[in-house]
């Protein structure tokens, strides 16, 4: 194989390297948005759950008795 050539091979080599490159980053940085997006329904989530803990019924023993009584 002549100089030529394998430099044609080298070129070759590194435009489908960067394209890989290009896009493995881009698969990365959906990940990374698809992770933030489910990182802020999980406080949703928690604060929800949060939430519903202070309005649980409390039981029938611990209810103070009603206003006509």
């Amino acid at each position: 194989m002549s100089l030529e050539e394998q430099v044609v091979e080298l070129e070759m080599r590194l435009a489908f390297q960067d394209d890989t490159i290009a896009a493995l980053n881009d698969v990365i940085v959906q990940l990374q948005l698809q992770m933030e997006r489910m990182q802020q329904q999980i406080k949703v989530l928690h604060q929800r759950q949060e939430e519903s803990r202070s309005f649980a019924i409390t039981p029938a023993g611990q209810e103070p008795p009603p206003p006509h009584y």
